[in-house]
This record gives C-alpha cells, sequence and structure tokens, in this order.
C-alpha cells in the first residue's frame, strides 16, 4: 500500500470502518431454545461428533477452553454434543424382503469372507495403535504452561517421531484400515491426551523457547508448543480483561495464502481479516467485524505485538507447506476494501519490531539467489560439483580473500578397494515397478525386518541398525523409494567459509526432520595415518570412522512395551568397521563441522551388487532444520587403538560449536 511504514493514510475508494466498529458482533447474543420434553435429533450425536474413525475431539479442536456456558441457559442442551443437521441421515427403507438395504458410496457389496478379515485388519491395526499411544508424557504440570528450549524441541522431536511411525504404518496398511488416516492430525491427538506439549498458556509477545526463524511442517506443530492455538483460524486471539468479544486482543497470526495478502515485504504485512471465502455450498460475502477480526482492531488500539508466521509451498515436497515464524510486528493501520470477489474485506497493516533476527527477508534472499546463482554475495563457484550431483552446490566466501578449500577430487560415492562379503548369497527382490510398502513377499522389506524403511515422502522412517536398500540385481525401478541414498540428494546446498571453522555446509532450502542429507564419500581405507609420521595431522581432519564412541540419543518413537523398549532398535549392527577417507576424493560431506548438539545424524546402509554387499554411511537431518543453518555432525570420540596411545589428548581440539551442552573439545 502507499504512505510507507509510517503512513497513517488510509487508501482511496475505501470504506470508512468507522460504520461497523459499533456494530454488535452475533457471537454475542446467545440463543435461546424451547424447552421440550424430548431434545432435537443432534442431542443423540455419537460421542466423537465430525471426527473420524479413530479419532477423539481435543482441544483446540473441541471448541474454545475457558468460556464457561451462561448457567441456566438450557444447560442440558448446551451439555450435548451439537451436530449439523444435514450430517444425520434418515434410516433406510426396508427392502422387499424385510432386511435393511446397506448402503455404502459406489462401494460394491462383500462376502462373509472378506468381511471377516477386514474386521481383522481392523483389530491388528487397533492394537498396533494402542501400543503407540503407551508412553509416558515426561513433561510436569508447570512445564505444560512454560517452556524452554530444550522442551520445545524435545515435544516437537516426540511429534515428529510418531507422526513418522504413524505414517509407516500408514503406508502399509492404506488399503485395510482407516485408522492410521492424517498421520500428522491422529499423532497431535496421541500428544494432546498424553499431555506432550507446552507453553500451552497463552500470551502476548514472545514464546518461550521459540526462536525466530523456527520452520514447521505442520500447524499442530504450532499448536503444540504454543506459537499458534489454531487449527485452522489464522489469527489467534485471547481476553486482556474478561471473555467477552469487544476485549479480545490477537497475539498471532498465520499468512500461507488463503487470503489476498500483500506479503512480499520482510519488514511490512497487509494482511486480510477471515471469513467470507466461498466454499462448495456458499458464496463469498463481505467479511464481519467479529472474532480474529475485531481482535485484530483492539490490537490496533491497544498497539500489543503480534506474533506472525508466514507459510509457503514447500520446494522439496509441492503438496505440502512449510511454515516460519517471523517474529513481532504491531498493527500499524486497518481499513475496509474490496477483494477480487467484489466483496468487503478488512485489511491490517503489520509492521515487524525492529532489532530482531532476518527470517522472511532470508527467505527472500534465497528465492533471488535460485533465480539468479550469480546475484548471492561472495560466489565462488556457482557449483562445486562441475555436474556430478543432480543439483548444484555453490562455493561462497564473504568472510575473506580465500578462494576455496584446498584441491581435492569430487566423488559422490565411497570407493572400496574390496568389498564386504555377505556371509550367504544376496539376491534382489521380485518387485517389478516398484517396492511398495506392506508387501511381505518383498526380500528387501523382509531384510529391513519387514517394514519398509522411508515413508511415501523420501524421509526416513527411523533409525535402524541396517537398512537394506534395493540394489542393482533388484528390478524395481531405478526411482523405487527403497533407492533413497541411491538417487542422491535433493536439497539445494552452499559451501561456505565459516568465521572461525574453516569451511562449513548450509542448506538454501528448508530441511524436514529424517531428511536424506548426502553419503559420506571418499575412499575406504585400512588405518589412520599419525601425525608422527610427519605430516600435519590433516588426514585426520576427513575421515569417517564408524567405531568411535558416539553420543546416544533417542530418535524413534518410544512406547513403555517391553519388546519397544529394547535399547538394540537404535544401535547398529556393523559387520565390520569402516574408515573412509575424503582427504583426495569425496563430497559435500566432508565438509560438515562437528557439533555437540548436531543435527545431523549417521545411518549405515547397505545394498548389493553382484551378489556382494557394500556398506554406505548416509546422513540424514535430527530435526527440522531452518535454511541457512550450519549442517553439523558429532565427530565422535575416538578409541585407544585409533590413537595409538592411551592418552586420550592425542589429537584433541578445541570446540567452537557455540552449543550450550559443548564439552569443549574434539577429535
Amino acid at each position: 500500500m502507499e504512505g510507507g511504514v509510517a503512513g497513517n493514510s488510509v487508501p482511496p475508494n475505501s470504506f470508512d470502518k468507522s460504520k461497523v466498529l459499533d456494530v454488535k458482533p452475533l457471537r454475542s447474543l446467545l440463543p435461546v431454545f424451547p424447552e421440550a420434553p424430548n431434545g432435537p435429533p443432534f442431542v443423540c450425536a455419537p460421542p466423537n461428533g465430525p471426527f473420524p474413525t479413530g479419532f477423539s475431539p481435543f482441544f483446540p479442536f473441541s471448541g474454545p477452553q475457558g468460556s464457561p456456558l451462561t448457567p441456566g441457559l438450557n444447560q442440558n442442551l448446551f451439555n450435548s454434543t451439537a451436530m449439523p443437521i444435514r450430517s444425520f441421515r434418515a434410516e433406510p427403507p426396508p427392502a422387499s424382503n424385510g432386511e435393511n438395504v446397506q448402503r455404502s458410496n459406489k462401494r460394491k457389496s462383500v462376502g462373509p469372507s472378506s468381511v471377516k478379515k477386514k474386521v481383522k485388519r481392523s483389530n491388528d491395526s487397533e492394537l498396533a495403535l494402542a501400543a503407540l499411544t503407551n508412553f509416558k508424557p515426561g513433561i510436569s504440570a508447570a512445564e505444560k504452561d512454560d517452556g524452554n528450549r530444550e522442551l520445545v524441541e524435545n515435544v516437537l522431536m516426540r511429534f515428529e517421531a510418531l507422526r513418522r511411525k504413524l505414517s509407516q504404518m500408514e503406508d502399509a496398511k492404506e488399503s485395510h484400515s482407516d485408522i492410521f488416516k492424517r498421520a500428522n492430525l491422529k499423532a497431535g491427538n496421541i500428544m494432546f491426551t498424553k499431555g506432550v506439549r507446552t507453553n500451552g498458556k497463552k500470551r502476548i509477545g514472545a514464546v518461550p523457547g521459540v526462536e525466530i526463524g523456527d520452520i514447521f511442517f505442520f500447524r499442530m506443530e504450532l499448536i503444540l508448543i504454543g506459537l499458534h492455538s489454531q487449527s485452522m483460524a489464522g489469527i489467534d486471539f485471547m481476553p486482556m480483561k474478561a471473555d467477552i468479544e469487544g476485549e479480545r486482543v490477537a497475539i498471532s497470526i498465520v499468512s500461507s495464502g488463503g487470503y489476498e495478502d500483500n506479503a512480499e515485504d520482510p519488514d511490512v504485512l497487509v494482511y486480510t481479516g477471515q471469513g467470507g471465502n466461498a466454499s462448495a455450498d456458499k458464496e463469498a460475502s463481505d467479511q464481519k467485524l467479529v472474532r480474529g477480526n475485531i481482535a485484530l482492531e483492539r490490537s490496533l488500539h491497544r498497539a500489543n505485538e503480534v506474533r506472525v508466521i508466514r507459510g509457503f509451498k514447500d520446494a522439496t515436497h509441492q503438496t505440502s507447506k512449510v511454515y516460519v515464524y517471523d517474529g513481532l510486528y504491531k498493527v500499524q493501520e486497518s481499513w475496509m476494501e474490496k477483494g477480487k470477489t467484489g466483496c468487503n474485506m478488512f485489511k491490517y497493516k503489520l509492521v515487524r519490531l525492529p532489532g530482531q533476527t532476518g527470517a522472511f527477508s532470508t527467505w527472500k534472499s534465497i528465492r533471488k539467489w535460485k533465480e539468479d546463482p550469480s546475484s548471492r554475495d561472495g560466489l565462488i563457484l556457482p557449483d562445486l560439483t562441475s555436474g556430478a550431483e543432480s543439483i548444484p552446490v555453490s562455493l561462497v566466501n564473504e568472510v575473506d580473500d580465500e578462494k576455496g578449500p584446498a584441491y581435492f577430487t569430487y566423488v559422490s560415492t565411497v570407493k572400496y578397494p574390496k568389498s564386504f562379503k555377505l556371509v550367504q548369497p544376496s539376491y534382489g527382490c521380485n518387485c517389478r515397478d516398484a517396492c511398495q510398502a506392506g508387501n511381505s513377499n518383498c526380500s528387501c522389506i523382509q531384510k529391513n525386518g519387514g517394514d519398509f524403511p522411508y515413508i511415501t515422502t523420501g524421509i526416513l522412517a527411523c533409525r535402524m541398525p541396517m537398512i537394506f536398500e534395493c540394489g542393482s540385481s533388484c528390478p524395481c525401478f531405478r526411482n523405487c523409494k527403497n533407492r533413497v541414498l541411491q538417487t542422491g540428494f535433493k536439497v539445494h546446498f552452499e559451501v561456505f567459509k565459516t568465521r572461525d571453522k574453516g569451511w562449513g555446509l548450509r542448506s538454501w532450502d528448508p530441511i524436514r526432520a529424517g531428511t536424506f542429507i548426502c553419503e559420506y564419500a571418499g575412499e575406504v581405507i585400512e588405518k589412520i595415518k599419525e601425525k608422527a609420521d610427519g605430516d600435519d595431522g590433516e588426514n585426520n581432519d576427513y575421515v569417517f570412522n564408524t567405531n568411535r564412541v558416539y553420543e546416544s540419543f533417542k530418535w524413534n518413537h518410544e512406547t513403555e512395551s517391553a519388546e519397544e523398549r529394547s535399547d538394540t532398535s537404535e544401535k547398529f549392527d556393523i559387520p565390520s568397521p569402516l574408515i573412509i577417507s575424503s582427504k583426495n576424493s569425496g563430497n559435500i560431506a566432508r565438509f560438515m563441522n562437528h557439533s555437540c548438539s548436531p543435527n545431523v545424524f549417521w545411518q549405515p546402509i547397505m545394498y548389493e551388487h553382484n551378489n556382494e554387499a557394500f556398506l554406505h554411511i548416509a546422513f540424514f537431518a535430527k530435526k527440522h532444520i531452518p535454511p541457512m543453518t550450519e549442517l553439523t555432525y558429532d565427530y565422535g570420540i575416538p578409541r585407544s587403538d585409533e590413537t595409538g596411545s592411551n592418552n586420550m589428548e592425542h589429537g584433541k581440539k578445541k570446540c567452537l560449536c557455540g552449543s550450550p551442552k559443548c564439552r569443549g573439545y574434539f577429535y
């Protein structure tokens, strides 16, 4: 709009909002129903209301919390679960033989044996789902109200672990059961039921433990950490004095393209009010000054801070969205104007508070770099890989005049002088197109314990002792989703010069937890050269060794049942120690620095070629990683046989990771 950040002008041809400011919201007028001995049909609605099978209503889907109904006003009616009349159907007419006619939506009738199979599959699914809910919350009542960074990350990691597990089960049972549909909603339902959430107390301003630039891939994640408590609505609000409409102020908004927002300016957001959109059963209409709209209007006069979350299409998964927390804004002005539908819409101009870390501005810069790579400041090479990878990797230095790392040959995979021989001959699967989850006849799935290691989106479902991917003798397609490592990374990376740690690696794209980062490529060696050989020890800087001691952590969804609590599920089963040197030849993995709180972890993967098994080291995202965040992993601590000495000071370097849990050194 015209006028800049400090302008107070109202655009021409707009409506005078004062005409609607005194309108009494209809929501404040409580309906009065006639008393009758027999309640209306919707009193007998099912307990779950509009929720699908396997779901139970929970806040925020169950309605506003903390707003008791007015006593004495048809109390019995309001205590019942109301359902829209259109959701009820008349009883089917009796058939000629006296039996009720069973109706289904375009489905053929099934015989008794099919019914029994369906019932058995449904029972199996319900038992499996019940097993997943058997875990301890581990969060106190105080932590549910007020969180911190560690707690926020813990809640998000547990949600993601549960969602991935449900997605894995959904992929395997999709044609058999509806219980696992919409894994993110089901995971959120379970988390709320078990009390695994934080920052449940609504507040104005910053949310404890949530940082500007944090990214999310589901609205449920925003709810679980208290950033935005509305599952669908774009405006979240809270009462200032009492729970009446006029005293509510906006505390957060989500701008994700559902309305005609002007969201291109990184410091100014022109936000469209809620309501009035056309749908399948109604036409577009004028927006009304109620609920979130009046809350934003009140925030304009009170000048309170409003959290802004911006949503975009996920470049990696086009059907999904990614949300970024863009910090605190204030509503500066509002007006009404006609939208594209010809109906009146409220507009609110929000201005970002100065001095905050960049978030959306970073996304805009990346968008520009992708359109024109030469516009990237400090660009040395547009593609470090020289075409070896399907996606270019930029080489950038904005720190000093160094023109790049020492020379090395770029290779995209590991090179073996000899292969690991399998104990028994290994043959490929018999899948003719692509391996399908739940196919018990697929030998590759059998090698993985009966579970597909990746979900439909290519995300790693859980850490495993060893993952077996399809090999060269498998007749399935090259893009079979059990070939994640072999098809390469799908993210636009950048090798950049850090201020104090040499060269590092980061991404231009948002990375979802479980995303494949890259393989550790290089040459397999017998042992690491020692510094005593006369070199400067640089060989040790570009080495990956599976035999090191690594900090343990839990990434999979855990339950309390005895068979699920086994610690071996995340302990690797590697046939022989593997040492890879990337000093002379390697890929982007050689630029990943150490951190005591890493955002990347490694996973052993094996696939065969001519009946020989080849072990590979793959890196996956431990959590959601925002764009331009350095990617790091734990280098581990060497055993005495690696250092060649019992003195653990040998090869120790000062750690500069900056983590609150930094141990002060690494090897």
